[in-house]
């Protein structure tokens, strides 16, 4: 059986979900990152996460003076005065009189009286949080490897001999390497940056098991927030009773042999306007008069533009909305990160209850991947996570799909999705006699049978309306629908 071990929390919800739980006390941790990458702002949240029962955190800090740490600190809102700070950057132990830089080379005479400083410091707060930023200072002060090795394990056993945490910084860089770092640590966390996008990604943590994988980091003015990937077979599962959702027209349920399932997904197909994401909040509707609720994920379309659109065709969302049976979300592609999209989706459905969940749509999802080289493996990996996760809590998933073809060539999906559905709807633009007409029909329902015949498609101030199947037309998937009747006169 497998003892659970205590754990203290980084002070990042998010980087405690990736360690399952937090850090292990009394270990030692190593933050790698180049600048720039929130190595600082990271151990910052770490050290104000501590209590009253804890003690006062130290700061040990190499490379930024106190005050200059003081205002950084304060203007993300870190509580600095609660954090005990050692301050041994060289403007105030390594300069002489003159005020120029005293260290000409490395020895022993300068590296020991500082790290006399940091005992001493460490005997007066005996803290249970510390945090050393960078330890890549003192590596340029060691005459060897051999000695900064032995100096930086002899500084981690003082450490967390007393019972303490310890987190330190290393500069990744192609000037010094901080392999010997990373083997006397007992974790290690990596600060990545990767096509314009932050990430975040544990490499080792003796002791406990994480999350593998590259993490969503974003810093802002309020310091640091990590988004892990979704991880829902392993994470996440919900047993939920097989139940029917009406959309609540007749001719749609018609084609659906009832509607779609409940924890399914199902992919809603066909070119600009032929009417996809009006279809979608039909079914929304109708959850709404059975007290269920649903959102509405926008990546195109404007809200209000959505919401004076529905309430045209008889589909009031602004009532849906006001009653809490609806949430309206428009979402900037350029300015969400999957992991973070995906971390707001599973929070809205864990905390408010939601039963539907519609992206719209899958190329507007699309935009938010910057890595051209792997987009669509990613933008699938990704959709497919969360689709799952959703799933597995009973959520229905509606995924609108634009396709290119007005007319002509017949295709689901330019991005290799279909295998995520487990119903295909699909939409198509119809010419007959001179009019544009829409058409109907389903291609793929994994749980029930359907009807393998296509329908009129209408979208009317009073709803929407399904017609008779179309079965005199032939050709209509090709774009070129033609009566069976004439075809046979011709050949009479």
């Amino acid at each position: 059986m497998t003892q659970q071990v205590n754990k203290i929390s980084t002070g990042i919800s998010g980087l405690d979900e990736v360690l399952m739980g937090g850090l292990i006390p009394g270990r030692s941790y190593l933050v790698r990152g180049g600048a720039g990458a929130g190595k600082t702002t990271l151990g910052l949240h770490f050290l104000c996460e501590g209590n009253e029962e804890e003690g006062r955190p130290l700061l040990i800090s190499l490379t930024e003076g106190y005050e200059r740490l003081r205002i950084d600190a304060l203007q993300r809102g870190f509580d600095i005065d609660k954090i005990d700070i050692l301050d041994l950057t060289p403007s105030t132990d390594f300069t002489n009189e003159d005020g120029y830089y005293n260290v000409v080379s490395p020895s022993e005479v300068e590296r020991e009286p500082l790290m006399k400083k940091i005992t001493e410091r460490l005997d007066e707060v005996k803290p249970k949080r510390v945090f050393l930023d960078c330890i890549t200072q003192l590596q340029y002060l060691a005459p060897d490897n051999f000695q900064f090795r032995k100096s930086i394990l002899s500084l981690i056993d003082r450490v967390t001999g007393c019972g303490a945490t310890f987190l330190l910084t290393s500069e990744v860089s192609n000037l010094l390497s901080d392999d010997d770092l990373q083997f006397l640590c007992d974790g290690i966390i990596s600060l990545e940056l990767l096509h314009d996008q932050r990430q975040i990604r544990i490499s080792k943590f003796r002791g406990s098991d994480f999350v593998q994988g590259a993490h969503t980091l974003r810093l802002d003015g309020k310091g640091m927030a990590v988004y892990h990937a979704v991880k829902p077979k392993k994470y996440h599962s919900h047993d939920h009773a097989f139940e029917i959702i009406s959309s609540g027209v007749p001719g749609v349920d018609e084609i659906l042999h009832g509607g779609i399932e409940r924890g399914t997904a199902t992919v809603i197909s066909g070119p600009t306007g032929v009417g996809k994401t009006t279809l979608g909040v039909q079914f929304m509707k109708e959850a709404a008069g059975r007290g269920e609720r649903s959102v509405v994920y926008t990546f195109e379309e404007n809200v209000k533009s959505l919401q004076r659109h529905c309430d045209a065709v008889n589909i009031s969302v602004s009532s849906m909305v006001k009653a809490g049976f609806l949430s309206l979300f428009k979402v900037d592609p350029l300015e969400f990160m999957p992991n973070e999209f995906s971390y707001h989706v599973c929070k809205e459905v864990e905390e408010m209850g939601t039963k539907i969940v519609m992206l719209d749509s899958i190329s507007g999802y699309r935009l938010s991947f910057k890595d051209r080289n792997h987009e669509e493996y990613e933008m699938r990996r990704h959709l497919h996570s969360l689709s799952e996760y959703l799933k597995n809590a009973g959520v229905t998933v509606i995924l609108i799909n634009e396709t290119q073809n007005i007319t002509g060539d017949f295709t689901i999906s330019d991005y290799g999705i279909s295998y995520l559905a487990d119903t295909i709807v699909f939409m198509r633009y119809l010419e007959i006699k001179g009019e544009i007409n829409r058409a109907i029909g389903v291609l793929k329902k994994r749980l029930s049978s359907f009807e393998n015949t296509l329908r009129e498609f209408e979208i009317t101030k009073y709803g929407i309306k399904v017609g008779n199947p179309l079965s005199e037309l032939r050709g209509i998937l090709s774009g070129n629908p033609e009566f069976i009747s004439k075809i046979s006169e011709e050949k009479l």
